[in-house]
């Protein structure tokens, strides 16, 4: 009996040293983080002379003069913040819904060359994006589609990475018996799509919105190759101008404050979709 007790209250210990180190782990994981918005915020509260002094964990007295200075001054911000809002939404949304629509023909039919077509698209994974740039500028240039959006938002509708992720979450939670019955209910394909598959792909579809809200978001290479005029650029591209400025207008605190400032969506839409990421995740990880 003694035994037995003894055993379970080492057990028991022992899930509790583990649930420790698992707690330890996480506020570590947690702090490294969230330090660096710190730091930021912190900095974006100073003048440039004083981040020419060094890091203080103190926030300064110059955040609403970095605002003020920042909206200004001869870079539309506001318009930028507009342009990123336009291009990141229609990219996460386009992106979504056209990679679900992938996955699912996929995963629902059974067709000659199906598996050919899998492989392909995650063999585009392989490509950067880097190494078709010339002859994508080329191509929007002949198209005369320079200073548009539409050249940074329809290429999001082929998205290899959320095609897979979603794929393999209807694989886990889209039974093909579910898709039948309603087709002998009579419903059409794009009907079942729509009211039967989304629905349940709800948790994937919001993770994948946020990486591909947050990609598009944080985006410079592509837009600073065919976004020319001021009142089109996005913020990663001022944030750039903004950097780029000669010594006597350039001002470190003014800097910190633009970037602050585009960092407030991404927030917003983390918090909006943040309820499915968790749930998303797990069940897109994990095949049934």
């Amino acid at each position: 009996m003694s035994n037995h007790s003894s055993g379970k209250k080492g057990k028991g210990s022992s899930v509790h040293a583990r649930r420790a180190v698992a707690y330890i782990v996480l506020i570590l994981i947690s702090f490294l983080c969230l330090f660096w918005f710190y730091v930021l915020f912190i900095n974006a509260s100073r003048s440039n002379s004083e981040l020419g002094r060094g890091f203080t964990v103190f926030p300064g007295k110059y955040l609403g003069k970095n605002f003020y200075n920042l909206f200004h001054s001869s870079l539309p911000v506001v318009r930028g913040m507009v342009n990123s809002l336009i291009v990141a939404a229609l990219s996460a949304l386009l992106s979504t819904y056209f990679s679900t629509m992938t996955a699912y023909a996929i995963h629902a039919y059974r067709f000659a060359g199906r598996k050919a077509i899998f492989t392909f698209i995650l063999g585009i994974m392989m490509i950067p994006t880097q190494v078709t740039a010339l002859g994508f500028v080329k191509l929007v240039q002949s198209m005369k589609l320079e200073d548009n959006f539409i050249p940074l938002v329809i290429p999001t509708i082929a998205a290899p990475m959320t095609f897979f992720y979603l794929k393999q979450y209807m694989d886990s939670n889209l039974p093909g018996e579910l898709l039948e019955a309603a087709r002998i209910d009579g419903a059409g394909e794009l009907r079942i799509f729509n009211t039967v598959a989304l629905p349940l792909m709800k948790p994937a579809i919001a993770v994948q919105a946020i990486f591909a809200f947050v990609t598009s978001w944080n985006n410079y290479f592509t837009p600073s190759l065919i976004l020319h005029k001021d009142k089109v650029k996005t913020l990663p591209i001022l944030i750039a101008q903004l950097r780029a400025a000669d010594w006597l207008k350039f001002d470190m605190g003014q800097v910190y404050a633009m970037i602050a400032f585009s960092i407030f969506p991404v927030i917003i839409v983390y918090l909006i979709l943040s309820k499915n990421i968790v749930g998303g995740l797990a069940a897109g990880a994990v095949k049934g």
